[in-house]
């Protein structure tokens, strides 16, 4: 395998392949002209560089970031802002730009993307943040499953429906669909199934009459009659899974366990 940083000096670039959720991939390289390898066409972008990429052998998760400037057309800032980078997976790698032997140095997924109009910076979380979820659930008055996820116990193909867009309100950033109850949308999901938002996850946090107000900006070419795939929302609580779904028997919380806040009670007349 090739060895990299060797010599004194060394014909390395780097390289990163973005897989986003939408089935788009896009890969690019910090050498100044297009590089071809692994059956990839990587795109000279010399603006974007990575931070400094922390490696370790125990179950600490590797660190890393990428920077630069917005300068190829394959990422654009309207997509920055419509979340099409969001949770995408990412390698980032150094490749001899003359033989084109290379090599992956990180994976892991993107966080956190920040833009000021002119550079962009997102942070890389690494496969190994997986090892540092918590695995002994704790005490909350609400449901700590997922609605119609594990735990839970209803079918989410119950609550899920498919519908054509009937409205788009750019303003406001919110939609409308026919024949929906808004109200058991909130706190639900939206994926739109054809558009330039294809796959992505939009959380509904809150109705208005019949509009439905979304957490993420919308892309502009999302037109109405657009299908999408709508999944009902639960706000977690007890007198909503009882009421509403008849699954108080599945409620993972506890309502009644009396928390930190019994410390600051006092009597009452």
């Amino acid at each position: 395998m090739r060895v990299f940083f060797d010599r004194e000096l060394d014909t390395v670039a780097t390289f990163w392949r973005i897989y986003r959720r939408d089935g788009v991939m896009l890969a690019f390289t910090s050498h100044d002209r297009d590089l071809a390898f692994g059956g990839i066409t990587h795109r000279a972008a010399p603006g974007m560089v990575p931070a400094a990429i922390r490696l370790s052998a125990d179950i600490a998760h590797d660190s890393a970031e990428a920077e630069g400037a917005i300068s190829h057309a394959s990422i654009r800032e309207t997509d920055l802002a419509a979340g099409l980078f969001d949770a995408a997976a990412i390698e980032i790698g150094a490749v001899d730009w003359q033989t084109c032997e290379h090599h992956v140095l990180y994976t892991g997924e993107i966080g956190r993307i920040e833009d000021d109009q002119s550079q962009f910076s997102a942070e890389l979380r690494s496969s190994k943040q997986l090892l540092e979820q918590d695995l002994v659930p704790r005490t909350s008055p609400t449901c700590r499953a997922e609605f119609c996820g594990p735990g839970c116990g209803l079918s989410a193909t119950r609550f899920t429906m498919i519908h054509a867009l009937a409205g788009i309100d750019w303003d406001r950033n919110r939609v409308r669909f026919e024949g929906v109850s808004p109200a058991s949308c909130v706190d639900g999901r939206l994926r739109f199934l054809a558009g330039p938002q294809t796959g992505i996850r939009f959380d509904i946090i809150d109705a208005d009459g019949d509009w439905l107000l979304l957490d993420r900006p919308l892309a502009r070419g999302t037109a109405p009659g657009t299908r999408a795939e709508l999944t009902e929302g639960c706000d977690h609580t007890i007198a909503t899974c009882a009421a509403r779904f008849d699954n108080a028997i599945n409620f993972r919380g506890e309502p009644f366990l009396p928390g930190n806040d019994l410390l600051s009670r006092y009597g009452q007349p």
